[in-house]
């Protein structure tokens, strides 16, 4: 179904369901159903009422190509000489439309957890508006701070690559998933193609993918602002990330006071089956250590 949050229309699915709501943000170009059906099932077993979305300029949601098609080797460029970039919109506003998602849906509470960029969205709740998380879980993701290491050679020339057909697209987000999938959760090659086919058949947007990475190039204020976070958090992140390399889930936790982090041996920058177990652990006794307070929704 389609919600209007902070003006802009959402994709939304929702468990229903009285318990305390989870908020799943995913992260760059992904779509809601990124979430694996194992994670949205346990939760909701758990007693919990799961809520994805997909994010502005992805999947179902509102497209902005009215906007234009920002240069990101001009961003990379700008960047590197410290120079101020100006995307169409930004990380804040994302997360604004995530809040307004809770609006439209009365829930007044949630604990918010957040892969990657989504990771990213989910800090920005942290700040803008802490009074409506119970929690925040940052999953795979990064504090934004300059100087942290970044994806390997190989990754970040498959992710700036500009296939020019369906074809290539798919076989461009294949090879990318087979890079950062992790040494110790291989998916088989059919369940990626698999997995892969679905997702641009149900939307592709090529240019939201360029603006939403211009969106987290120009977020560059948030890493000093995390000492600022007083809502519960667990950030976890994989050992053998090579898209978000494990250094910055680390430096993460560091900025935000109290928060524990729990690394994931042979997790990479994805979320099979074999690490779908690996996350919950944590996960679920953190959520539950935080929904004593939880209003109902």
């Amino acid at each position: 179904m389609k919600v209007k949050a902070s003006g802009v229309e959402i994709e939304v699915q929702d468990t229903g369901g009285a318990g305390p709501a989870v908020l799943l943000v995913m992260g760059l170009g992904m779509q809601l159903i990124a979430w694996p059906d194992a994670l949205v099932q346990a939760l909701a077993a758990a007693g919990y009422r799961v809520i994805r979305h997909d994010n502005r300029d992805a999947g179902l949601s509102q497209g902005f190509d009215e906007l234009g098609t920002p240069s990101l080797v001009l961003a990379l460029l700008r960047q590197k000489l410290g120079l101020r970039l100006r995307p169409p919109y930004t990380l804040g506003e994302m997360a604004q439309d995530a809040l307004g998602v809770l609006d439209a849906l009365g829930v007044r509470q949630a604990h918010v957890v957040g892969a990657s960029m989504g990771g990213m969205i989910a800090q920005r709740m942290a700040l803008a508006a802490p009074e409506r998380l119970l929690s925040l879980t940052s999953i795979m993701s990064t504090s934004g701070a300059r100087g942290l290491p970044g994806p390997t050679p190989e990754v970040q020339r498959v992710l700036l690559s500009r296939p020019r057909d369906a074809q290539g697209m798919r076989e461009r987000s294949v090879r990318l998933f087979r890079l950062i999938g992790g040494s110790g959760f291989a998916t088989p090659e059919a369940d990626l193609r698999t997995r892969v086919t679905a997702a641009m058949a149900r939307a592709t947007r090529p240019l939201g993918v360029q603006r939403q990475l211009l969106a987290i190039l120009a977020d560059i204020t948030r890493a000093e602002q995390l000492a600022r976070i007083a809502t519960p958090t667990l950030v976890i992140h994989g050992g053998d990330d090579t898209l978000v390399p494990l250094a910055a889930g680390q430096d993460t936790a560091r900025r935000i006071p109290g928060a524990r982090l729990a690394v994931i041996d042979g997790m990479g920058h994805d979320l099979p089956p074999g690490v779908v177990d690996r996350v919950l652990a944590p996960l679920l006794p953190h959520l539950a250590a935080h929904s004593l307070q939880a209003p109902l929704s």
